[in-house]
């Protein structure tokens, strides 16, 4: 048998004849194949001295099992045995009896086909042999065996979007891919520029959609709400027509559930891979002002829709479904072509490949911080013969956040800020931090030699070689550097966000290795580096006015030219990592791997205090980079980085800092900006946009104006017969009126522009004018005439 290189698309293990078996749909040079590898026995494990009772009550259950000593112990240096069943099902009535019996079982939670994959390290790309059985449109491997591989994949992707009246049926199927690219459309032919392929009714709309599917056979499936809304929405039609949803490979049928909890929606399709453009993009670290596909298209491709406001859209499809259905079918296929470009554009599937490839993920996994962290650790941590804890929701100690230094406010000329690049992850490798190193570096002396354990914070204390952490975090590190070298950017972030994640397991009660001395030895470690670099830099001569998490701002206390920022700012971190790796050596007798960089100067810089208060605020300011054409002001925490305020405080704020850090009197712009507000010169920039983060119904005290104002909304859209819109969470532009909160599509009270000037534009006068010794009352306050 010859061994293959493919890469895992869709991973199941279900049982079959009462036997587990793992089925695997992969990408390879060749095509699709499905990998079934039967014969699995699902395992969990159970303390060694509880197995005769373990036994007892599986037996009594009359569950088929094998109970086998391992090598295996707990992190109590308890001995384990291992529970073996036939079928899946048995392995999960076997656990919930144990535990009804109050006895702990490990690793119950592990589902089966990621236990197969993780356990011979495949991380997406795999390497398999099996007897082959032809398959008219894939080829199928029996008793197959697998282990990792290189390969990387070249996938096909179809994106896929559904017009519909606000009933929810269906209208047409917009389909875009590179193999083929049409609008599926209920009926009678008519001449049309965009492809349509006409069909009599909601029946074969559907049919023919499946069997779209089958002939151009994409990898991937991406849209905008693609599982909430069409996926949803296809599921419920197929099940009033009694139509199996038949688009899996292999002729399989989806299996669509929705959360009993959360409401949230859920698509298994065999062999093909679902990506919603929004919860890619949020895993990506991407953020928008609002998640609409208007807003993130115009934001990125500089393009968008044709229609825009929801009523006029529901509206004009339905118009144009009764009168220029030729409209509707190009307007559908304009929102596919934005879903596929908004991908291309982010390099969005190549992000979700590399990040399978570093910790075999799946592609569709939405966030998998956790996932990522338990497939790289779980068969490292076999191999030094332990079995990993269970979840602790109870009783855990929360460790303090990242260091945020009291400010000191004030409007400065030249600011350096230095930035230890990646600070927690250089933490994990410099004080060798990790779950393993953790368990055996507590039956060592703590010291500064080969044969004791570095000191942690909260009595936790780490083994100088047994670990696995900090060499994951080197090799990751090392990978990041050769794909920013190579301008590989969605490798370099997946890279990134994986890094940066393992703290965030580490010190979430949400995975199984949560341990509070874990995570507080990484973030009062990083509190101490904060204050001593402080403290070496103001033995310098310069004033340190603020500091957070990893970044120390240093005021230069006159004005600079960039170039002597820039020697100042490189001699600085010069010095101060010398002496880190002085400190480590002596001190601990470990490599130090903090790295301190000079990041940037503000020529101007501002430390706004705390509203009401003369104290500095903290993660809130704004200062001036760069020279000529390279000129940019920075906002962080302030109104114009922030999607809860206004049009007109952002526009303002950037005017009126501009005008101050170059040394302009602003006085004569604010007067006349307050008066063009209240005469409704503005009335565009004066919509406030807030999510509603419950549902309506959950609002009971303490009502927001964003809650009144979408109730008012939807008491509008019960009125006029139209679907109610924010009733299950969502996000609402209103304004504020003499009657309270409007929403904007059904404005009708006069605005309240008294509200606007003292709460939207006095806070961002506010917080500047009483460095250059001006005050907005004062500037606004009615002028009174000579007698």
């Amino acid at each position: 048998m010859t061994v293959q290189d493919g890469f895992v698309l869709t991973r199941q293990a279900r049982d079959v004849s009462g036997k587990a078996q793992v089925d695997l749909w992969l990408n390879t040079e060749g095509g699709p194949v499905h990998v079934v590898v039967p014969n699995q026995k699902p395992v969990f494990f159970i303390e060694t001295e509880q197995s005769e009772l373990a036994s007892d009550l599986i037996n009594d259950a009359h569950i088929e099992h094998q109970i086998k000593p391992l090598p295996l112990k707990t992190f109590d240096q308890t001995s384990t045995s291992g529970v073996y069943f036939s079928s899946i099902k048995n392995a999960n009535a076997a656990s919930q009896i144990l535990a009804s019996n109050e006895l702990i079982t490990y690793e119950s939670d592990v589902r089966l086909a990621d236990r197969y994959l993780m356990e011979r390290f495949i991380q997406g790309s795999i390497q398999f042999q099996g007897n082959l059985v032809p398959k008219r449109d894939h080829n199928q491997y029996l008793s197959a065996q697998c282990k990792n591989g290189t390969y990387h994949p070249t996938l096909t992707q179809v994106s896929l979007d559904l017009e519909c009246s606000e009933k929810g049926i269906l209208y047409s199927i917009g389909l875009d891919s590179e193999m083929d690219s049409r609008v599926i459309m209920i009926g009678a032919p008519e001449p049309c520029d965009t492809a349509v392929q006409w069909v009599e009714n909601e029946f074969q709309l559907l049919q023919a959609m499946c069997d779209w599917f089958t002939q151009f056979d994409p990898d991937i499936i991406v849209g905008w709400s693609v599982i909430d809304f069409d996926f949803r929405l296809l599921h419920k039609r197929c099940e009033w027509h009694n139509l199996p949803l038949k688009i899996g490979r292999g002729g399989q049928n989806a299996h669509f559930r929705q959360s009993n909890t959360t409401n949230q929606s859920f698509i298994r399709i065999p062999g093909r891979v679902v990506l919603d453009g929004i919860d890619t993009l949020k895993t990506a670290t991407y953020h928008f002002r609002s998640w609409s596909l208007e807003s993130v298209s115009q934001e990125l491709l500089g393009e968008g829709k044709d229609i825009h406001n929801v009523h006029d859209r529901m509206d004009e499809i339905n118009r144009m479904f009764r009168e220029d259905k030729p409209s509707l079918a190009k307007y559908n296929l304009q929102d596919c072509k934005l879903v596929n470009r908004i991908f291309e554009h982010t390099h969005l599937l190549e992000f979700v490949i590399e990040r399978s490839k570093l910790t075999g993920v799946e592609l569709d996994r939405v966030g998998g911080s956790v996932a990522a962290f338990t497939n790289l650790y779980l068969p490292r941590l076999h191999r030094a013969n332990y079995t990993a804890p269970n979840l602790q929701p109870e009783n855990w100690l929360a460790s303090p956040g990242g260091y945020v230094m009291d400010s000191v406010p004030g409007l400065y000329d030249s600011v350096l800020v230095l930035d230890f690049k990646s600070l927690y992850p250089s933490i994990i490798r410099s004080f060798l931090i990790d779950p393993l190193g953790l368990i055996e570096g507590l039956k060592l002396d703590i010291g500064n030699t080969q044969d004791s354990a570095v000191e942690g914070f909260r009595g936790g204390q780490f083994h100088r070689e047994k670990h696995f952490l900090p060499k994951m975090i080197e090799q990751l590190w090392a990978a990041r550097d050769v794909a920013k070298k190579n301008n590989e950017k969605a490798f370099s972030q997946a890279i990134k966000i994986i890094m940066n994640s393992f703290y965030g397991v580490l010190g979430s009660s949400g995975c199984r290795f949560f341990d509070t001395r874990l995570a507080s030895s990484i973030t009062m470690r990083g509190h101490e580096i904060m204050k001593q670099t402080r403290t070496l830099i103001e033995e310098k001569g310069y004033q340190v006015i603020y500091g957070d998490t990893d970044s120390t701002f240093v005021a230069l206390n006159k004005p600079h030219s960039q170039q002597d920022a820039d020697a100042i700012g490189h001699v600085l971190v010069s010095h101060i990592n010398e002496w880190w790796t002085s400190h480590l050596t002596s001190e601990y007798g470990v490599t130090s791997h903090l790295e301190l960089e000079y990041e940037t100067h503000y020529r101007k810089f501002l430390m706004p205090t705390i509203r009401g208060s003369e104290a500095g605020s903290k993660k809130r300011y704004a200062g001036l980079i760069g020279e000529g054409n390279e000129e940019e002001i920075i906002f962080k925490g302030l109104e114009s980085a922030r999607t809860d305020w206004t049009p007109l405080s952002q526009e303002f704020q950037q005017t009126l800092y501009d005008m101050v850090f170059h040394d302009k009197d602003p006085k004569d712009y604010i007067r006349e900006y307050v008066e063009k507000t209240k005469n409704g010169a503005f009335d565009h920039q004066l919509v406030y946009q807030k999510r509603l983060r419950r549902k309506l119904a959950d609002y009971q005290k303490n009502i927001p104006p964003q809650v009144r104002a979408a109730r008012l909304a939807d008491e509008k859209n019960a009125a006029l017969g139209r679907p109610l819109q924010y009733q299950n969470k969502g996000r609402i532009e209103y304004v504020i009126t003499l009657n309270g909160p409007e929403p904007n599509e059904y404005l009708q009270s006069p605005i309240d522009y008294q509200h606007y000037i003292d709460k939207q534009l006095k806070p961002v006068a506010d917080a500047i004018l009483p460095f250059i010794g001006l005050d907005f009352e004062s500037l606004n306050a009615p002028q009174l005439g000579l007698f």
